[in-house]
Formats: C-alpha cells, structure tokens, sequence
C-alpha cells in the first residue's frame, strides 16, 4: 500500500514564502504521477499543482502559476511544493495525493487513489 504524510504547513504573512513535503512509502512510488490539492473553507477540493513519474512535466493551476513550484526526488520518495508570494486566498488545506498506477500529469481528484491527511496553510493579510 502507499501512504502519504504531508508537513510543513503552518501560519506565514501575506507575500511570505512556505514548502510543503510529503513522503511516500509503499509501492511504485516511482512511477506514479503525484499532485497537491488545496481546500479552502466552503471550497471544493481543487488541483494546485501535478507531476508526471520523473518530475520532467508538471501542472499548474493557473491561481497559482508562476508563484508555486512542484519537484519530487524519486530516490529519497518526496514530493515538495514551493509556495512562494503567497496570498490569503492560498489559506487552505493541502494533501499530497498519489495515483494508483500512471505515471502522467493528473489533475483531478479523481485520479487519484492515495491521499494525505492534508496540512494547513494559513496566510495572513
């Protein structure tokens, strides 16, 4: 099985920067295509960013386009989101998500089997 354990979450103001780690155990970590989606309070669940199996192609929702960064190492099984001038509306929880089998960019939640307990990222203004 896959298990994921999402951190590095916490409280950072307005134009401040924060990176989010997940680390995986389980099987085929290096072939499958991982994603961090964000929930907001009253929200749905939404795609921030998605990595292919060798972090050669990734996805980016345009909100967060240009300001985050998705990068995995394959060798130590992590996936890291970047968050850099974050606004409030970033205040969300972020889960580390995991496909099944499929190393593409995925970028709907349900693509995807495994997921994190979520974290919380809160940006003040």
């Amino acid at each position: 099985q896959v298990q994921l354990v999402e951190s590095g979450g916490g409280l950072v103001q307005a134009g401040g920067s924060l990176r989010l780690s997940c680390a995986a155990s389980g099987r085929t970590f290096s072939t499958n295509g991982m994603g961090w989606f964000r929930q907001a309070p009253g929200k749905e669940r939404e795609v921030a960013a998605a990595i292919n199996w060798s972090g050669g192609s990734t996805y980016y929702a345009d909100s967060v386009k240009g300001r985050f960064t998705i990068s995995r190492d394959n060798a130590k099984n992590t996936v890291d989101l970047q968050m850099n001038s974050l606004k409030p509306e970033d205040t969300a929880v972020y889960y580390c998500a995991a496909r099944r089998a499929g190393g593409g960019v995925y970028i709907n939640s349900n693509d995807y089997t495994y997921w994190g307990q979520g974290t919380q990222v809160t940006v003040s203004s």
